[in-house]
């Protein structure tokens, strides 16, 4: 007796994740998106989505617990997945009003908490910049005098360099958490935001797949500038893969191994980031994300690798673990050159390097991901890249507080 289609409903109140969609339905899945209503004219793959629903921007987790419970009148869900970062713990709620298989929200929450998740890389062994939670006064007396500045403020639950701010005296630090604590909305309010120790150096970021607990693949990339300094100075934003028999790849590769595990993780798709610190040289652990990374990082992966982080992901969600195929990726490498542009529409045409993988087609964006076999290519590229951009492209923002 042929078995029915598995139902699986996508979270993605952002724009995302239409390869994982795709997937899903050329596996003979029946696929089910739920956005949010300023998503709704975004460029879905509605040639194979069975549903859309979008919700209110503003709705609460009650609304998407009861969706899912319509869908589940007509349509039971074999799996409800979270495409984008601020989802994952309202999936994991969706799936547990079902009683459904998947991470819990005890474990997503994890993921979506920056003191949460340090505290067990922490308790897992690995080096962590020296850190309090804004919430106990005499605790963070105690970590002003202890460790020196700076520091960095922010938030525990926001994404990329959003929110965040360094403070270099302890005046500073308690007039911050005033100000927090002055905010209108709770969530916004001291609490919820982390001090840590800031480290200078280079950030590396390691992007998994991952199933029944263990690593199926994963790629190493380093950032050509911090974000935080992206987003707070401006300038393009660089990501390239690291040289792959580097003992920093070895070293990177097993603390991310400890690190899944720590945080329970069994099957998904996971972005985490690590700085190499200038003073010791060793890796401090920055966060972790139950996602495929942002700012085309996915792109970057399958340039080098030809592992379609998407693909892949969708492909351990909704078959049996036993019966999935040994990933063979490639030793190539890749990286990206993004930027804010001033021209709504900018023309990259100059650009004709025929190690040019893809480009980037996002208004006021101007990008280029480069491939070759050799890694120095790829660094030349990028820093020729990098000094052209900042003639023809590049316009600068302030730094966003809140997502958008």
């Amino acid at each position: 007796m042929e078995s029915a289609p598995v139902n699986v409903v996508c979270f993605a109140t952002f724009f995302k994740g239409g390869d994982f969609m795709r997937t899903c339905k050329a596996e003979g899945c029946n696929v089910i998106l739920v956005t949010k209503e300023k998503m709704l004219q975004e460029d879905w793959p509605r040639d194979v989505l069975d549903e859309v629903f979008a919700l209110p921007n503003d709705a609460p987790v009650e609304l998407f617990l009861d969706l899912v419970s319509h869908i589940a009148k007509t349509r039971k869900p074999g799996r409800i997945v979270a495409l984008e970062e601020f989802d994952v713990v309202i999936a994991a709620l969706a799936r547990e009003h079902l009683c459904l298989p998947g991470m819990s929200s005890s474990t997503a929450k994890a993921f979506r908490d920056k003191f949460a998740m340090t505290v067990k890389a922490r308790d897992a062994g690995l080096t962590v910049p020296e850190f309090v939670a804004a919430i106990n006064d005499e605790e963070i007396a105690e970590y002003l005098q202890r460790v020196p500045p700076p520091w960095i403020i922010k938030p525990r639950s926001d994404v990329s360099a959003i929110g965040i701010r360094k403070v270099e005296t302890p005046d500073e630090v308690w007039k911050a958490i005033e100000e927090l604590n002055q905010r209108e909305a709770l969530r916004e309010r001291a609490s919820y935001h982390l001090l840590a120790r800031f480290i200078p150096g280079e950030v590396f970021h390691v992007d998994s797949l991952v199933t029944a607990g263990k690593v199926a693949f994963a790629g190493v990339n380093k950032y050509g500038r911090p974000p935080l300094q992206v987003a707070h100075g401006g300038g393009a934003y660089i990501s390239q893969t690291i040289n792959h028999h580097s003992a920093d790849k070895k070293n990177l590769l097993e603390i991310n191994r400890r690190l899944i595990k720590a945080m329970n993780m069994e099957t998904g798709a996971t972005h985490a980031e690590f700085i190499k610190s200038e003073a010791d040289g060793d890796f401090y652990f920055l966060e972790i994300a139950a996602r495929v990374g942002g700012a085309y990082i996915a792109d970057v992966l399958e340039a080098a690798s030809g592992i379609n982080l998407w693909r892949e992901w969708a492909r351990l969600e909704i078959t049996d673990s036993k019966s999935q195929h040994r990933l063979k990726p490639r030793k190539e490498y890749a990286g990206i050159i993004l930027s804010l542009a001033r021209q709504e529409f900018p023309d990259t045409s100059a650009y004709n390097d025929p190690e040019i993988w893809y480009r980037v087609k996002k208004k006021h964006h101007a990008g280029l991901i480069v491939r070759s076999k050799e890694q120095e290519r790829v660094t030349e590229l990028l820093n020729d890249y990098g000094r052209r951009f900042a003639d023809d492209f590049i316009a600068v923002l302030p730094p966003l507080e809140r997502p958008e």
